[in-house]
């Protein structure tokens, strides 16, 4: 079995929807990093020297390849990305081996199977 590893940098408040979203299309778990911060296009705006970006989380799943593109599809729109500028990214990887995951394989088996 293949591995994508996808990553969603996306609005804290967020962050409970698109898990639901993305178990809903398939993802068995998920890691998330609070506290994230990232720049855009334009640099952020300060008061007095304070940053008045919104917070970030950083959201990682490790899926199984075939179903990969349907659940950073399902990200993408709970997460609003393409909505409006700034709200979020969302990007999958190829992962060349992966250990600890047997419990997913089972789980996936049946559900992979359906999607090929």
């Amino acid at each position: 079995m293949h591995f994508k590893l996808l990553i969603a940098l996306l609005e804290d408040h967020k962050t409970e929807a698109v898990l639901d979203a993305a178990r809903e299309a398939g993802a068995t778990g998920a890691t998330v990093l609070n506290q994230a911060r990232g720049e855009g296009i334009n640099k952020s705006k300060t008061f007095f020297g304070l940053s008045l970006e919104t917070q970030r989380d950083m959201v990682m799943f490790l899926v199984e390849e075939h179903m990969s593109r349907k659940i950073l599809e399902k990200i993408a729109e709970v997460g609003q990305f393409d909505d409006k500028p700034g709200t979020g990214i969302a990007f999958q990887l190829d992962v060349e081996d992966a250990v600890g995951v047997i419990h997913q394989v089972k789980e996936l088996t049946s559900a992979v199977e359906e999607e090929i």
